[in-house]
């Protein structure tokens, strides 16, 4: 089994992170990435590593499309630089990231209106809250950013648990999805079960690999946005074969994040052309982005003790 640490510098602060790192994993069926956030815990890395070996040794389903909508990602970042994001991103689906720690609303709905005025009036405008807001907070902030986007497709995962989840469904009109309180939860389903959310968004990485999604998605019986978890364009690939596999895709999926990272581990990359991604496996050229050597030591450590786990069925 080929072993390559990467490491990525992101063009713009995300998720806390300026760096994105990982293991691409070379098999039988061709590469597969591996990369886990450095908080998660060697249980949690587990899933993230199978969705790795599925894709190096044991390939992905048929693909039903050959060609996968996407949105361009714009991150809590000031008003100016959404707008610039967003026209060189060139899609018709934004999806605007708000309720960021030590930022105000007013500062969510400059960026909203901002991405409106790149869009034009025809484009689709997401909104991603990943779970900030109690109920009573995203009720009245979705009203304001639904206002300022002049309409809203979907807000993504208002409130951190699938009870506030149903009841901000129950009382706004903006169809509302779920994210962490599917791949995040002990019971996945439980969004099905309360009603709490309209659209499935599906991680290729943390919920297992592309044959786990496709069982969760068919269990769940909604409408699935298939989203990044930031990966370069092998673990993109993955998320796209998942994408290319459903049988049915009613929405714009998250899968245009390499236009975050200001390299990649491929040399054709996965990116966006007419606000599509053609679904492919690009070609690897990691050794020229490797990690430093502390680095390196730091992620095979992991490695062979996440891999453990999944070879022992303990995870």
């Amino acid at each position: 089994m080929n072993l390559q640490v990467f490491s990525l510098p992101l063009r713009t602060r995300f998720r806390g992170i300026t760096v994105r790192e990982g293991i691409l994993i070379e098999g039988g069926a061709g590469w597969g990435e591996w990369s886990p956030f450095v908080e998660y815990d060697d249980h949690t890395a587990a899933a993230w590593l199978r969705c790795a070996l599925e894709a190096a040794d044991g390939g992905w389903p048929a693909p039903v499309r050959s060609h996968v909508p996407v949105n361009v990602t714009v991150p809590a970042v000031d008003a100016e630089t959404a707008h610039r994001m967003v026209v060189n991103g060139r899609c018709g689906t934004a999806k605007v990231k708000v309720a960021e720690p030590g930022q105000s609303l007013a500062e969510d709905l400059a960026r909203v209106e901002a991405v409106r005025e790149a869009l034009g009036e025809q484009g689709l405008i997401r909104i991603d809250a990943n779970g900030a807001w109690d109920p009573a907070t995203a009720l009245r902030s979705i009203r304001q950013l639904e206002r300022a986007a002049g309409g809203l497709e979907y807000v993504e995962q208002p409130c951190a648990s699938v009870e506030e989840l149903a009841q901000v469904r129950g009382s706004v009109e903006v169809p509302i999805a779920a994210d962490e309180s599917i791949r995040r939860a002990a019971d996945p389903y439980l969004v099905r079960d309360l009603r709490a959310a309209d659209i499935a968004v599906l991680k290729v990485q943390p919920l297992g690999g592309v044959r786990a999604c496709l069982r969760i998605a068919a269990d769940l019986g909604m409408p699935v946005v298939v989203s990044s978890a930031v990966e370069s364009s092998v673990g993109i690939a993955a998320g796209l074969a998942l994408a290319a596999a459903l049988p049915n895709l009613h929405h714009a999926c998250g899968l245009a994040t390499v236009q975050l990272l200001s390299r990649d581990t491929c040399s054709d990359p996965l990116l966006p052309e007419g606000g599509m991604l053609a679904v492919r496996r690009p070609k690897v050229t990691v050794e020229a982005h490797p990690a430093s050597p502390e680095r390196q030591r730091w992620w095979l450590d992991r490695f062979d003790r996440v891999m453990a786990l999944v070879q022992d069925g303990l995870s």
